[in-house]
């Protein structure tokens, strides 16, 4: 495990915020939890998963199984979670009393109080993934939620299903949306059971799947929750309800849906959503920058407590779709590439989760680096190095040849000092950090020898600080702040003169 893995990272505080009691409605506090899939060839052993987890302060979690490992490692962690009866244990428990009595002392039980579970999901999707359990799902919740009644725990844990939004049929506008009625049967009765409970509608919501089957019906702007001008929004012709992104539309749906049968008290846990950050070549939105965008408005969006059109100001709380990559699970790139984090600990992506920009990090002291893109093309490298450079204002003298930080003498070494000396000097603000696409946040710190990155040092030279107005690199400002343009062939001075209005 890497030994960064213990700092205070990446999501900080943020999941700690304003989750109610396990026994108070799930409307009386926004919070983001994750679900945590084992779909991993090196599947980090419970002790790791929960050391992580108390280090990004993550305060809900979602696991597909009752692992008793996690639910040891998690004892008196203060971590709330959801727990999981499998898909393939349903028709037994659906079936016997029992059978769920017993699942519920063994994974329930034997655990709490110190561990705090706080919900049991009874499958996951079971009416599109296992249609031949259906006709038991609504016995097995009803027999679990029994078991639990006998151990005194029914109002401190909820009985509940995911469901996936592939059910709610003509979904826009939302006033329309119904579940399809073939499983009415079924939904009926749930819902029924979730309001005489008091327990929580579980649902699904992929905007990236809704983008990608829409044919370029729905923006991608509007799928990854990106400010759009009132005219480019979705309006419902039937209540004139401006939708600004698809997540809310969605949840606005299921709410719809419910009120079709007549069930509008039941409050909505999303229980799955995310974004790949990577994808086959049918698949070019899935990509870190568009996982980021979309995790970090998702959580800005839930945390900021503004509900949905239909029930303004209700939290919506959300659990991310995942924490790890899961290398070793079935289907295409993407599927596999839903984390926030590798399995070593490593964030994959660094969320910008205010609207300041700021970067919460990989640790308390926001040890953040910028540094070139894997793959950026060496000419427009070349220029963004030329820019920060010159226009820029950084001291680039320490990687002339002879100093610290000339060797490796090679353009990608080069422009990681230059772009990372200028991050800094522009208070790690992140739209420092882009030069036209070619570099990106890390927190792998480049440093190498005696050449050592302003990341590490504390901002500016020598660990002092540089009060410095740094031009934005989208300026066409004239000032330069070294003698001469760091320059590696008459080529780049043509280049940045083209290029400096590019880096927007």
């Amino acid at each position: 495990m890497a030994p960064h893995l213990f700092l205070p990272l990446l999501l900080l505080s943020l999941f700690v915020l304003a989750s109610a009691s396990p026994s108070a409605p799930p409307d009386e506090g926004a919070y983001i939890g994750v679900n945590i899939g084992t779909d991993l060839s090196d599947m980090p052993h419970p002790t790791q998963v929960v050391a992580l987890l108390k280090a990004q302060q993550i305060r809900h979690i979602r696991l597909y199984d009752a692992d008793p490992g996690m639910l040891i490692a998690l004892a008196n962690s203060g971590i709330k979670v959801i727990i999981t009866i499998p898909n393939d244990q349903l028709l037994g428990i659906g079936q016997s009393n029992s059978t769920a009595a017993n699942w519920v002392k063994r994974n329930v039980i034997a655990h709490y109080p110190a561990t705090t579970i706080t919900a049991i999901s009874v499958g996951s999707e079971v009416l599109t993934s296992l249609s031949n359990a259906a006709p038991v799902l609504v016995s097995a919740i009803k027999n679990v939620h029994s078991a639990l009644l006998s151990a005194n725990l029914e109002r401190l844990i909820k009985v509940s299903t995911p469901l996936s939004t592939s059910l709610i049929l003509d979904p826009f506008p939302p006033s329309q949306a119904f579940f399809n009625r073939s499983l009415n049967p079924v939904i009926v009765p749930l819902l029924s059971f979730l309001q005489s409970t008091n327990s929580y509608l579980m649902i699904n919501v992929y905007p990236y799947y809704d983008y990608m089957q829409s044919n370029g019906v729905i923006p991608l702007d509007y799928a990854l929750f990106k400010p759009i001008p009132p005219n480019k929004e979705a309006v419902d012709a039937n209540t004139l309800v401006h939708y600004s992104n698809a997540f809310d539309a969605m949840v606005d749906a299921t709410y719809f849906a419910m009120a079709f049968l007549n069930f509008t008290n039941i409050p909505v846990l999303v229980t799955e959503s995310g974004w790949p950050s990577k994808g086959e070549t049918n698949e070019p939105d899935a990509t870190l920058d568009n996982a980021n965008t979309y995790n970090s408005n998702l959580i800005r969006h839930v945390l900021n407590k503004t509900g949905t059109p239909k029930r303004p100001g209700i939290a919506v709380s959300t659990y991310i779709y995942e924490l790890y990559n899961e290398d070793t699970k079935a289907g295409s790139l993407s599927e596999k590439s839903w984390g926030l984090f590798n399995a070593n600990g490593d964030p994959v992506y660094i969320l910008r989760l205010t609207n300041s920009g700021s970067i919460l990090a990989n640790d308390t002291t926001n040890q953040t680096y910028c540094t070139a893109r894997e793959g950026a093309d060496p000419k427009m490298l070349q220029a963004a190095l030329d820019w920060a450079c010159g226009p820029g204002k950084i001291d680039c003298s320490p990687i002339k040849q002879g100093e610290a930080c000339y060797e490796p003498d090679n353009v990608i070494a080069h422009a990681n000092y230059a772009f990372d000396t200028y991050y800094h000097q522009t208070g790690n603000n992140p739209e420092a950090c882009n030069f036209n696409g070619v570099a990106s946040v890390t927190t792998t710190d480049p440093s190498h020898g005696l050449c050592v990155f302003a990341g590490s040092r504390g901002s500016g030279k020598n660990g002092t600080s540089v009060n410095i107005t740094a031009p934005s690199a989208n300026s066409t400002s004239s000032g330069v702040g070294s003698d001469l343009y760091y320059s590696r062939g008459m080529w780049s001075i043509l280049t940045v003169i083209l290029n400096v209005v590019a880096f927007l």
